[in-house]
């Protein structure tokens, strides 16, 4: 008598590194609409230019590392990494900034440590710091919101730079704080300013807005946990909430000002989550989390850049393993 038998797992997983990735798409789709609203086709040509030249790196790494090169382009990573950081790049930038910085998030963050579930690091907040740091003129050019410009005017500014840009673009909130910082004026005045809406900066709460609902979406999923997102805005508010009650003329203090702007709820539910980077364990999230929300709000009080989430990520990326040591939970025999 023979009987049939099979390799474990014997329970068929109801996921899928695919159907997640699908799922964090699905879930950016308000924002790339709020963008679209906000600043017009540009971002649409940033995202074709991010989305192409990911694939074309993910396959070629692949092709030169002799992997299967289609399954792992139908994992949708790559395409992931090109969207989050074609959201984080000014939509006035040319197009080479869009193309270089996801050469480095897929080859220089992703591939050569091994590619998906290897990366020490946050690949599309690598590639954005490449970029800050070394174009710090071109990545603080943000676009006017509610400032469209025709189809052909958009190429023309993006791919030969022949369209003026300085009288569609302004300052961020987040940056005109940290110049009136530097000049030591009052921050009063910001108040009253064209920059400010009604919580944050004009325009960028809506996204901070879409950026929470895509989030949310997530978690109704259970995409994501709610640890690390719970930690990064809590340890965000409670010291910022400190200071406000300490100076409350400051806008800079107000807890709800922090969460909506800059990239605070996307750090919390898009880039901090990432399985492959973060902690394990759940406890060890919550302390993971807890440490990025610290750090967004140190280097935005003291530090030299106005938003301080990509940074605080990729130290925290640094921190991931030795969380994760002394985090381990115990086995049943030691408790």
């Amino acid at each position: 008598m023979q009987f049939s038998t099979s390799c474990s797992p014997f329970i068929p997983a109801n996921t899928s590194v695919s159907l997640v990735m699908r799922q964090v798409l699905i879930a950016l789709t308000p924002v790339l609409g709020v963008m679209f609203w906000l600043f017009g086709y540009t971002v649409l040509l940033h995202l074709l230019l991010a989305s192409s030249t990911a694939l074309l790196a993910e396959a070629g790494c692949l092709w030169l590392r002799k992997r299967a090169v289609t399954i792992h382009l139908l994992d949708y990573s790559a395409l992931i990494t090109a969207t989050l950081l074609a959201l984080a790049i000014p939509t006035i930038a040319p197009w080479w900034m869009s193309i270089s910085g996801t050469l480095f998030a897929i080859i220089i963050a992703k591939q050569i440590y091994g590619g998906l579930g290897y990366n020490p690091f946050n690949p599309a907040m690598a590639g954005y710091v490449f970029l800050l740091i070394s174009f710090p003129q071109q990545m603080t050019a943000w676009q006017t919101p509610y400032t469209f410009l025709p189809i052909s005017d958009s190429l023309n500014l993006i791919f030969s730079g022949s369209v003026a840009f300085d009288s569609i673009s302004s300052a961020t909130v987040l940056d005109s704080i940290k110049t009136t910082k530097t000049l030591g004026t009052s921050l009063l005045d910001l108040r009253s300013s064209s920059l400010f809406g009604f919580i944050a900066g004009q325009g960028w709460e809506l996204i901070s807005l879409a950026y929470l609902t895509g989030g949310l979406w997530l978690l109704y999923r259970k995409i994501i946990s709610w640890h690390i997102p719970t930690a990064v805005l809590l340890s965000l508010c409670i010291p910022t909430s400190i200071h406000y009650l300490i100076d409350a003329n400051n806008v800079a203090n107000s807890p709800l000002f922090q969460l909506f702007s800059g990239a605070s709820l996307c750090g919390a539910f898009f880039i901090a989550t990432d399985p492959v980077s973060a902690a394990a364990s759940n406890t060890g999230r919550l302390y993971y989390g807890a440490l990025i929300g610290l750090l967004i709000y140190v280097i935005r009080s003291w530090g030299a850049y106005p938003d301080a989430v990509a940074f605080a990520v990729l130290i925290a990326n640094l921190a991931a393993p030795a969380i994760d040591v002394y985090m381990r939970p115990k086995s049943t025999s030691q408790r």
